[in-house]
Protein backbone atom coordinates (compact mmCIF):
# COMPACT_ATOMS: atom_id res chain seq x y z
CA UNK A 1 0.00 0.00 0.00
CA UNK A 2 1.17 3.72 -0.73
CA UNK A 3 0.10 6.12 1.53
CA UNK A 4 1.82 9.43 -0.62
CA UNK A 5 1.07 10.34 -4.12
CA UNK A 6 3.24 12.76 -6.09
CA UNK A 7 1.78 14.46 -8.75
CA UNK A 8 2.75 15.83 -12.22
CA UNK A 9 0.77 18.09 -13.30
CA UNK A 10 0.73 19.15 -17.00
CA UNK A 11 -1.12 16.42 -18.81
CA UNK A 12 -1.82 14.75 -16.00
CA UNK A 13 -4.36 17.36 -13.55
CA UNK A 14 -4.56 19.83 -16.65
CA UNK A 15 -4.59 19.60 -20.22
CA UNK A 16 -1.59 22.06 -20.83
CA UNK A 17 1.41 20.21 -22.58
CA UNK A 18 -0.33 20.97 -26.58
CA UNK A 19 -0.78 24.31 -25.67
CA UNK A 20 2.44 25.19 -24.74
CA UNK A 21 4.36 23.78 -27.41
CA UNK A 22 1.69 25.63 -29.78
CA UNK A 23 2.74 28.68 -28.03
CA UNK A 24 6.45 28.39 -28.40
CA UNK A 25 5.80 27.21 -32.21
CA UNK A 26 3.61 30.64 -32.71
CA UNK A 27 6.86 31.73 -31.51
CA UNK A 28 9.35 30.83 -33.26
CA UNK A 29 7.52 30.78 -36.36
CA UNK A 30 8.10 35.00 -35.95
CA UNK A 31 11.50 34.08 -37.00
CA UNK A 32 10.72 31.10 -39.52
CA UNK A 33 11.90 28.42 -37.46
CA UNK A 34 9.58 25.55 -37.24
CA UNK A 35 9.25 23.86 -34.30
CA UNK A 36 8.48 20.16 -35.56
CA UNK A 37 6.14 18.42 -32.50
CA UNK A 38 8.06 15.32 -32.78
CA UNK A 39 11.00 16.73 -32.37
CA UNK A 40 10.12 18.80 -29.77
CA UNK A 41 9.12 16.10 -27.61
CA UNK A 42 12.23 14.11 -27.71
CA UNK A 43 14.08 17.53 -27.06
CA UNK A 44 11.60 18.36 -24.10
CA UNK A 45 12.10 14.62 -22.88
CA UNK A 46 16.04 15.11 -22.49
CA UNK A 47 15.36 18.71 -20.48
CA UNK A 48 16.49 20.78 -23.76
CA UNK A 49 13.61 22.90 -23.86
CA UNK A 50 11.91 24.74 -26.69
CA UNK A 51 14.77 26.67 -27.80
CA UNK A 52 17.91 24.45 -28.58
CA UNK A 53 16.65 24.11 -32.71
CA UNK A 54 16.93 27.93 -32.62
CA UNK A 55 20.28 28.42 -31.14
CA UNK A 56 21.17 25.79 -33.22
CA UNK A 57 20.08 28.11 -36.30
CA UNK A 58 22.31 30.61 -35.43
CA UNK A 59 19.67 32.80 -33.56
CA UNK A 60 20.99 34.75 -30.66
CA UNK A 61 20.34 34.94 -27.36
CA UNK A 62 18.50 38.19 -27.00
CA UNK A 63 16.37 37.58 -29.62
CA UNK A 64 15.63 33.97 -27.73
CA UNK A 65 15.20 36.11 -25.16
CA UNK A 66 12.48 37.87 -26.60
CA UNK A 67 11.06 35.11 -28.22
CA UNK A 68 10.37 33.98 -25.04
CA UNK A 69 8.27 36.28 -23.51
CA UNK A 70 6.11 36.14 -26.56
CA UNK A 71 5.49 32.56 -26.43
CA UNK A 72 5.01 33.40 -22.16
CA UNK A 73 2.44 35.77 -23.14
CA UNK A 74 0.83 33.54 -26.20
CA UNK A 75 0.29 30.21 -23.49
CA UNK A 76 -1.24 32.73 -20.75
CA UNK A 77 -3.58 33.47 -23.11
CA UNK A 78 -4.39 29.95 -24.11
CA UNK A 79 -4.72 29.46 -20.34
CA UNK A 80 -7.59 31.58 -20.10
CA UNK A 81 -8.90 30.61 -23.36
CA UNK A 82 -8.55 27.13 -24.38
CA UNK A 83 -10.22 23.80 -22.52
CA UNK A 84 -7.88 22.49 -20.41
CA UNK A 85 -9.08 20.29 -18.33
CA UNK A 86 -8.80 16.29 -17.62
CA UNK A 87 -12.18 14.78 -16.83
CA UNK A 88 -12.73 13.13 -13.50
CA UNK A 89 -9.63 15.08 -11.85
CA UNK A 90 -11.46 16.21 -8.54
CA UNK A 91 -13.54 13.33 -8.64
CA UNK A 92 -10.19 10.62 -8.54
CA UNK A 93 -8.71 13.37 -6.24
CA UNK A 94 -11.81 13.10 -3.70
CA UNK A 95 -11.32 9.13 -3.24
CA UNK A 96 -7.74 9.13 -2.92
CA UNK A 97 -7.82 11.93 -0.26
CA UNK A 98 -9.85 9.43 1.80
CA UNK A 99 -6.13 6.86 1.44
CA UNK A 100 -3.47 9.17 0.70
CA UNK A 101 -1.46 12.29 1.04
CA UNK A 102 -1.16 13.61 -2.20
CA UNK A 103 1.37 17.14 -3.45
CA UNK A 104 1.94 18.09 -6.93
CA UNK A 105 5.58 18.07 -8.41
CA UNK A 106 5.53 20.39 -11.13
CA UNK A 107 8.05 22.45 -13.48
CA UNK A 108 5.10 24.83 -14.04
CA UNK A 109 6.42 28.44 -13.19
CA UNK A 110 4.33 29.92 -10.67
CA UNK A 111 2.82 32.03 -12.34
CA UNK A 112 1.38 29.78 -15.06
CA UNK A 113 -0.20 27.52 -12.07
CA UNK A 114 -1.68 30.45 -10.42
CA UNK A 115 -3.58 31.35 -13.67
CA UNK A 116 -4.63 27.42 -13.94
CA UNK A 117 -6.02 27.09 -10.53
CA UNK A 118 -7.85 30.68 -10.10
CA UNK A 119 -11.19 28.87 -10.82
CA UNK A 120 -9.64 25.03 -9.87
CA UNK A 121 -10.90 22.65 -7.07
CA UNK A 122 -7.32 20.75 -7.06
CA UNK A 123 -5.30 22.70 -4.66
CA UNK A 124 -7.82 21.96 -1.96
CA UNK A 125 -6.73 18.02 -1.78
CA UNK A 126 -2.48 19.12 -1.65
CA UNK A 127 -0.41 19.01 1.45
CA UNK A 128 1.90 20.86 -0.55
CA UNK A 129 2.94 22.35 -4.30
CA UNK A 130 6.57 22.17 -5.73
CA UNK A 131 7.10 24.64 -8.71
CA UNK A 132 9.70 25.43 -10.97
CA UNK A 133 11.04 27.85 -8.57
CA UNK A 134 11.14 25.68 -5.34
CA UNK A 135 14.12 23.51 -7.04
CA UNK A 136 17.42 23.33 -8.88
CA UNK A 137 17.21 20.84 -11.44
CA UNK A 138 14.58 20.18 -13.33
CA UNK A 139 13.14 16.71 -14.88
CA UNK A 140 14.41 14.42 -15.82
CA UNK A 141 17.23 14.79 -12.71
CA UNK A 142 15.66 13.39 -9.94
CA UNK A 143 15.82 16.28 -7.22
CA UNK A 144 12.13 17.36 -8.04
CA UNK A 145 10.78 14.08 -6.46
CA UNK A 146 13.57 13.50 -3.65
CA UNK A 147 12.67 17.42 -2.32
CA UNK A 148 8.88 16.37 -2.30
CA UNK A 149 10.38 12.85 -0.80
CA UNK A 150 11.83 15.13 2.08
CA UNK A 151 9.11 17.41 2.45
CA UNK A 152 6.30 14.82 3.05
CA UNK A 153 8.79 13.33 5.10
CA UNK A 154 8.46 9.57 3.57
CA UNK A 155 10.23 6.95 2.07
CA UNK A 156 10.56 5.76 -1.23
CA UNK A 157 8.85 2.68 -1.34
CA UNK A 158 5.87 4.27 0.32
CA UNK A 159 5.57 6.68 -2.35
CA UNK A 160 3.76 6.49 -6.01
CA UNK A 161 4.66 8.98 -8.83
CA UNK A 162 2.31 9.90 -11.04
CA UNK A 163 3.56 11.04 -14.50
CA UNK A 164 2.57 11.56 -18.35
CA UNK A 165 5.92 12.32 -20.06
CA UNK A 166 8.81 10.10 -20.32
CA UNK A 167 11.29 12.95 -18.76
CA UNK A 168 8.81 13.01 -15.65
CA UNK A 169 9.40 8.80 -15.76
CA UNK A 170 12.97 8.99 -15.92
CA UNK A 171 12.78 11.80 -13.02
CA UNK A 172 10.91 9.46 -10.99
CA UNK A 173 13.33 6.05 -11.91
CA UNK A 174 16.12 7.82 -10.74
CA UNK A 175 15.12 9.10 -7.78
CA UNK A 176 14.15 4.91 -6.98
CA UNK A 177 10.39 5.91 -6.40
CA UNK A 178 7.61 3.48 -8.27
CA UNK A 179 5.81 5.46 -11.24
CA UNK A 180 2.19 5.30 -12.87
CA UNK A 181 1.74 6.81 -16.56
CA UNK A 182 -1.49 8.01 -16.92
CA UNK A 183 -2.54 8.26 -20.78
CA UNK A 184 -1.96 11.61 -22.42
CA UNK A 185 -2.42 11.97 -26.12
CA UNK A 186 0.39 14.62 -26.77
CA UNK A 187 2.84 12.33 -24.71
CA UNK A 188 1.37 8.86 -26.32
CA UNK A 189 4.48 7.84 -28.24
CA UNK A 190 6.70 8.65 -25.37
CA UNK A 191 9.37 5.30 -24.46
CA UNK A 192 7.17 4.31 -21.06
CA UNK A 193 9.23 0.74 -20.68
CA UNK A 194 10.36 1.75 -17.43
CA UNK A 195 6.78 2.65 -15.41
CA UNK A 196 5.32 -0.01 -13.17
CA UNK A 197 1.92 1.12 -14.19
CA UNK A 198 0.15 2.17 -17.13
CA UNK A 199 -3.04 3.51 -16.46
CA UNK A 200 -5.65 5.19 -18.58
CA UNK A 201 -7.71 7.40 -16.12
CA UNK A 202 -6.79 8.63 -12.29
CA UNK A 203 -9.42 6.66 -10.97
CA UNK A 204 -7.56 3.82 -11.80
CA UNK A 205 -4.89 4.85 -8.84
CA UNK A 206 -6.77 4.02 -5.99
CA UNK A 207 -6.71 0.30 -6.22
CA UNK A 208 -2.66 1.19 -7.08
CA UNK A 209 -2.37 2.87 -3.53
CA UNK A 210 -4.27 0.09 -1.99
CA UNK A 211 -2.43 -3.03 -3.44
CA UNK A 212 -5.69 -4.14 -4.86
CA UNK A 213 -4.77 -6.89 -7.29
CA UNK A 214 -5.80 -7.44 -10.72
CA UNK A 215 -8.58 -9.15 -11.84
CA UNK A 216 -6.61 -12.54 -13.56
Amino acid sequence: MKKYVLFDHDGVLVDTEFWYYKAGERALADIGVALDKDQYLRDMNQGLGTWIRAREAGVDEQTIDRLRVVRNDLYQEYLKTEDIEVEGVVDALAELSRHVRMAIVTTAKRVDFDLIHEKRHIRQFMDFILLREDYALAKPHPEPYLTGLRRFGATKEETLVVEDSSRGLTSAVAAGIDCAIVYNDFAKANDFSQATYRIKTLMELKDIVLDVPSPS
